[in-house]
C-alpha cells in the first residue's frame, strides 16, 4: 500500500463544504450525471473520447466504490454538477494526482476551481506527508489549465500519453512564484 493509498483510507470517507458546493462520496443518486459526464463528446473531448455505452455501469460503480471520489454537489440542492478525483499517481511513487469533470451547463462559473481548491486544501492538510499533488491534463485544453494555475499550481513538466501531448502541473510550493520562463521536460508515456 502507497502512502497516498494508506492516507485517503484513513481520512475516507469524508465531506467538505465550500461557500457554494458540497463534496461528497458518489453514490447512486450520481449516476445520472457520471453517465453524462462519460458520454458527453465536450467533456470527453481531451479524455479520449465518450466512453461506450457497454462500459458506463461498470464506469458509474467503479466511481462510487473509489476511495478519494467526491461528486460536487450545489450547497442549495440540485443536480451534481460533476467530479473531483484524488488518488494514487500511477505515474510516480509518492504523489497525489487530482482529476476532475464537470458537465458542460456548469463550465465557467468556477464550480470547478472551487472543488478542486477544497480537495487541495483538505488533502494537504489530512496527508501533508505526501511530497506532491499533481494534476496531468492535455496541453491543448487551455480551460483546465487556467483552472490549475487559478488554484496555485505550476507547469512542472511536459509528457505524452495517450498519444497527446501532456501537461503535468504541481503545486507551487508555500511562499514561492512559478517562474513562466522554466522550460519543462517532455517525457513520452503509453500509446
Amino acid at each position: 500500500m502507497t502512502l497516498v493509498t494508506a492516507a485517503l483510507a484513513d481520512h475516507w470517507p469524508t465531506t467538505l463544504r465550500t461557500e457554494r458546493l458540497v463534496l461528497r462520496p458518489v453514490d447512486r443518486r450520481d449516476f445520472p450525471v457520471v453517465e453524462e459526464l462519460l458520454t458527453s463528446p465536450a467533456v470527453r473531448r481531451h479524455l479520449g473520447g465518450p466512453v461506450p455505452a457497454e462500459r458506463i455501469a461498470a464506469r458509474q460503480q467503479g466511481y462510487a466504490a473509489m476511495t478519494g471520489c467526491f461528486a460536487i454537489a450545489p450547497a442549495a440542492g440540485g443536480q451534481t454538477a460533476g467530479l473531483v478525483s484524488i488518488e494514487a499517481d500511477s505515474r510516480q511513487t509518492g504523489r497525489a494526482e487530482i482529476s476532475y469533470q464537470l458537465r458542460p451547463s456548469d463550465w465557467g462559473r468556477g464550480l470547478g476551481r472551487e472543488a478542486v481548491a477544497a480537495v487541495i486544501t483538505w488533502w494537504t492538510s489530512v496527508a501533508p506527508q505526501t511530497t506532491e499533488v499533481i494534476a496531468v491534463t492535455q496541453e491543448s485544453n487551455t480551460a483546465s489549465r487556467k483552472l490549475l494555475e487559478a488554484v496555485g499550481m505550476v507547469l512542472a513538466d511536459t509528457l505524452v500519453e495517450y498519444g497527446a501531448r501532456q501537461s503535468l502541473y504541481t503545486l507551487a510550493p508555500p511562499g514561492t512564484t512559478a517562474s513562466r520562463d522554466r522550460r519543462p521536460r517532455e517525457h513520452h508515456c503509453g500509446a
